[in-house]
């Protein structure tokens, strides 16, 4: 019988529960940014885009995926530091010099300091729901949908707070540059915990990991730094003609 308090078992378990979780939530990142270039397009599309997540399923799509969000986020820390803990404590000295290495273990300088990007980023994403989720939406004004249904303007939300403070502009790339020293890692880390790997594909899928998290990083890092700086492109007080362009709304975008 498999005993899960048997230490190398319990590792093997964690590291298991690292990599899931830790992909999960690269999947996450993907759908984010695709669902964030869609302010490239208007108030219109990218409203309607937010008000279609959050009235799916008359809003139950967004409150399970909140939960399950946060049940990753807590479950990859707790594991992640856990896997940490006990690589550090088998070690034989504390004083062991740390080194780049090669290979299958890719040991480099975003390993070594997985622990502080992570701390790092998790303080980060407490700013960032306050500044999106937890603003005052009431007095941001809603938008009227070529349907006629009235939307919150998340649009004009993002647009004001990146245009209005080049500080948090700045903070928002540096942090962009923290997730990419994270996922530089943690993706091929994932990708080796959960055997996804053979020595002939090692490479490839190291490259392939290392390329996604630069792509990620890069998306968002660009994207408040370019509605800051293309005013003229992003307009806060943006308004879509409907009469003059081709419904772009179907129904699923206004369910609930």
């Amino acid at each position: 019988m498999i005993q899960l308090k048997d230490p190398q078992i319990s590792s093997v378990v964690k590291k298991l529960l690292t990599g899931i979780t830790g992909l999960s939530l690269v999947l996450f990142l993907i759908a984010h940014l695709i669902g964030n270039l869609t302010l490239f397009a208007g108030p219109d599309v990218f409203n309607a885009y937010a008000r279609f997540l959050h009235h799916f399923m008359h809003g139950m799509f967004i409150r399970i995926a909140e939960i399950g969000l946060l049940g990753f986020f807590v479950l990859h820390i707790w594991s992640a530091l856990s896997v940490q803990y006990s690589k550090k404590k088998a070690r034989p000295s504390r004083y062991e010099a740390s080194e780049y290495a090669g290979g299958p273990s890719k040991r480099s300088f975003h390993s070594m300091y997985m622990a502080v990007s992570g701390t790092i980023l998790l303080v980060f994403i407490v700013v960032h729901l306050i500044n999106f989720k937890y603003a005052d939406h009431e007095a941001i004004g809603t938008m009227t949908m070529e349907n006629g249904i009235k939307a919150v303007n998340v649009y004009k939300l993002v647009v004001l707070t990146f245009q209005q403070n080049f500080g948090l502009v700045l903070l928002y790339m540096a942090a962009m540059g923290v997730l990419c020293s994270h996922l530089m890692h943690g993706i091929w880390s994932a990708i080796q915990s959960l055997g996804l790997t053979r020595p002939s594909t090692i490479p490839y899928l190291h490259v392939a990991g290392m390329a996604l998290a630069v792509a990620l990083a890069v998306g968002f890092f660009l994207l408040p730094l370019l509605i800051f700086m293309m005013r003229g492109t992003f307009d806060p007080n943006a308004m879509p003609d409907y009469s003059t362009h081709a419904h772009l709304l179907t129904a699923p975008w206004t369910l609930g």
